[in-house]
């Protein structure tokens, strides 16, 4: 057989390979579109149907495999999860892996929809299946994108509030074991402190000091909040701060008057100061000086703090949707009675936040609900912070995360300040997690017997108050069960209907439900 035969056999011979190949291109461009969808719910599906059998099989195999292990890995490793969520370094790696994942997953239906539509279109139906193929990348695309920006936001926020035990300084954080940081902590002691250095005013005053004490074995929590006007905070003896205050921060010389200077929301400015560096190496003195006084006043060891800026809380309470609350009186917006440290001159609040049950306040009411007090007293004024704070915490939910995590995550590099090492962050979060659903309760400290002023308070007593308050409970004797019938409660979290708020003795714990509740026989005074 001469050469030029053979090559005529050879062209005149299909090849079996194309022909195989051909085969599935046979259909319709509507059919074709319809493919393409589904290998973008079932990637690997489309390359398979293609032709492309070992690759689409090598896909959809890795997407089944992928998916499993996300599975099981959120289901039985929510340690590893909690772990990965407060590493920088690891959702650095975590935003990388969306986006490749993203580009791959483009890929794969582009690829896809060249093996499955037909071999002959028309220009509308070309056209048709490229538009089809760009919607389905662009919804691709879009998650993908603000998935990364929302891994990024994390990782913003962790690193810019949250810093490495090796990167930051502090002369009070405790030692504790990385892997099981309550070991040794049955009870968690977090001093929460609200700053207001507001536009008008000099420095940073300490408005708000708060102290969550936290059972870490179930999350049930207690509340204790301090007055602003506190004169004679103590120090431990062991402190550099004693031998310069052995009687309490305030000043013998003046007399047992007030003395604004000496209130407990002045040390914060002005301790560090009068006493730059006594306590030693820190980030954030004033926040130190507190912990170490706030401590020994309620003879609690303070583990550690957590600032919060009244300006980024505005935010966080905007990024969350707002919050709902019980208010029982007229809270003032605004005014100031031109005394004490960083006040302005006198005036009266522009406006009123009136009474109401289930009130949605935005950031900047929710703001002046937690903080307003001209004409009304510093124990209700406690008791708005501490709803605040309970209504802040019923108002995060998964939803609100997923939406709006950019904007909370944003507002949480300017809320918060503390001294909470990344190190034990996955800990802090199953804490809060139990903490969430469990009892949170508020400490009376008897204002009217303990501090009818703040120029001697009696720190003795509310020690005793608070032990007796945050010590292990014996179980109760089970009673007689009675056979009057009692009305079923409703399962909503408010009350909407007025009610009279129970007596409740001093020392003794409240629950915040039953505190934020609706009782518009309350006075605020």
């Amino acid at each position: 057989m001469s050469r030029s035969t053979r090559a005529a056999g050879r062209r005149s011979a299909p090849r079996a390979n194309r022909s195989r190949h051909r085969t599935p291109r046979a259909r319709t461009t509507s059919k074709a579109i319809g493919l393409t969808l589904l290998s973008a719910l079932v990637p690997g599906s489309g390359l398979m149907m293609g032709g492309r059998r070992k690759l689409g099989a090598f896909v959809l195999t890795l997407s089944v495999g992928l998916l499993l292990i996300a599975a099981y890995v959120g289901l039985t490793r929510r340690d590893s999860i909690l772990a990965f969520a407060v590493s920088p370094r690891q959702l650095l790696i975590a935003t990388a892996a969306v986006v490749v994942l993203g580009i791959c997953w483009i890929w794969i239906v582009v690829a896809s929809h060249k093996l499955l539509r037909p071999v002959s279109m028309t220009y509308t139906g070309r056209l048709a299946g490229s538009m089809f193929v760009g919607l389905l990348c662009f919804g691709i695309a879009v998650p993908t994108t603000v998935a990364a920006q929302t891994v990024m936001a994390q990782r913003d926020l962790v690193g810019s509030v949250f810093q490495s035990e090796g990167d930051s300084k502090s002369a009070t954080r405790p030692k504790v074991d990385k892997k099981d940081p309550w070991a040794n902590t049955p009870r968690l002691n977090l001093l929460l402190l609200g700053a207001d250095d507001g536009v008008g005013r000099e420095g940073t005053r300490t408005d708000t000091v708060i102290v969550a004490s936290i059972d870490t074995k179930t999350g049930d929590t207690s509340l204790i909040s301090l007055s602003r006007n506190w004169m004679r905070m103590p120090f431990p003896e062991d402190s550099p701060l004693h031998k310069v205050y052995p009687d309490g921060y305030w000043d013998p010389n003046l007399g047992n008057v007030e003395q604004p200077e000496y209130y407990l929301d002045a040390m914060y400015e002005n301790i560090p100061k009068q006493h730059p560096g006594i306590l030693g190496p820190t980030d954030n003195e004033g926040a130190d000086v507190l912990k170490v006084a706030v401590g020994e006043a309620l003879d609690l060891d303070i583990d550690y703090y957590m600032q919060v800026n009244l300006a980024g809380f505005r935010q966080i309470i905007d990024a969350v949707g707002g919050i709902t609350v019980n208010v029982n009186y007229r809270v003032p917006i605004g005014g100031d009675y031109g005394d004490g440290p960083g006040s302005n001159s006198h005036k009266k609040p522009s406006s009123y936040i009136e009474p109401g049950p289930d009130q949605k306040l935005d950031g900047y009411h929710a703001l002046w609900f937690a903080r307003g007090r001209y004409g009304l007293s510093d124990p209700s004024r406690q008791e708005r912070q501490r709803c605040t704070i309970h209504a802040l915490v019923n108002s995060v939910n998964p939803a609100t995360l997923v939406t709006k995590y950019q904007q909370i995550a944003s507002a949480g590099k300017q809320l918060l300040r503390t001294d909470i090492p990344q190190e034990i962050l996955p800990a802090f979060i199953e804490l809060g997690l139990k903490v969430k659903n469990a009892n949170v309760t508020n400490v009376d400290l008897d204002k009217s017997k303990n501090f009818p002023t703040g120029k001697n308070p009696d720190y003795e007593a509310m020690r005793e108050l608070i032990q007796k308050a945050i010590s292990p409970k014996s179980k109760p004797v089970a009673s007689t069960p009675s056979t009057t019938a009692t009305k079923k409660p409703s399962s909503g979290t408010t009350t909407r209907k007025p009610t009279t708020k129970p007596t409740v003795t001093p020392g003794a714990t409240e629950n915040l439900n039953d505190a934020c509740a609706y009782n518009p026989a309350a006075s605020g005074n």
